[in-house]
């Protein structure tokens, strides 16, 4: 982790350099006050530059930006002391902006003003979903309605259409799948003669999804099926219903984008919106 926290200021974002001057102008930070000796602060800032405080929250939120993703316990001590250093130094010379008036340019300006809206409308985003997550029958619906088949079949994948009709023509006259394929395929699946396991038809190009889906159990194609891979014939050899838990957050990510998407389109009925591009 210490070579990715080896960043220097210019590799900084502009938009936690414009956040972080959003704070200097008054909008966000404070100046620190002094704490009674008595009553210590029950989230003390991580730094104090000029009076002026890098609370917690923001380092976190910071920190987490910088991981996108990764788990905060892989961060030693030391790496936290950079980034913190990042910030500081972010801090003066968004301060010195200040000073000079950096934020009254209209660029800067109509960039802060900018970063602003892109920070309420995330919130109010997450506000909105975590307000309205599907209920189990909604859910239920959904999969009620979804398209479940999961497909289990193998494939021969060769370079040209002839070859592709020379194995056609020994299965029919009883070769085995399974040989021909680890013996003449193409793909890393030819070790298990050529078994692809169970699969949804979305995961596959669309020319062997919809050649999949026209099979029954235990048919071979009659004809190559063509794909930017090559040439395939393909074998169907059983279909099931995905189960529900399988599907659940793909149903849930289904159902807030609609939700989300109407809930736009209200907001843009009850507004009176002007394009002039």
């Amino acid at each position: 982790m210490t070579q990715f926290f080896s960043l220097t200021l210019t590799r900084v974002s502009t938009v936690a350099a414009i956040t972080l001057l959003l704070g200097a102008c008054g909008k966000g930070q404070q100046a620190a006050a002094p704490a009674a000796a008595d009553k210590p602060l029950a989230n003390p800032p991580v730094a104090v530059v000029d009076g002026t405080a890098i609370s917690r929250d923001a380092f976190e939120d910071y920190l987490k930006g910088l991981l996108r993703g990764k788990p905060e316990t892989d961060v030693t001590a030391e790496e936290k002391d950079k980034v913190l250093d990042q910030m500081i130094n972010m801090q003066l010379i968004a301060a010195q902006a200040e000073k000079d008036s950096l934020d009254k340019d209209p660029e800067v300006a109509t960039r802060l003003a900018l970063v602003r809206t892109q920070i309420l409308a995330d919130a109010a985003a997450q506000k909105y979903v975590k307000s309205n997550e599907p209920t189990d029958q909604e859910l239920h619906t959904a999969y009620d309605a979804a398209d479940k088949t999961e497909f289990h079949a193998s494939h021969i994948l060769v370079p040209t259409k002839e070859k592709a009709e020379q194995l056609t023509k020994k299965l029919k006259a009883g070769a085995k799948f399974e040989d021909l394929a680890k013996a003449e395929s193409t793909d890393n699946s030819k070790a298990n003669g050529g078994d692809l396991g169970w699969f949804t038809t979305a995961r596959m190009v669309k020319p062997f999804g919809d050649a999949v889906k026209s099979l029954k159990k235990g048919e071979i194609t009659t004809e190559p099926v063509q794909t930017q891979y090559g040439w395939h014939v393909i074998k169907l050899v059983d279909t099931r219903d995905a189960p529900f838990d399988q599907l659940k957050g793909q149903l849930t990510s289904g159902i807030m984008q609609k939700k989300f998407a109407d809930y736009i389109d209200g907001l843009k009925k009850n507004a009176k919106i002007e394009k002039k591009l």
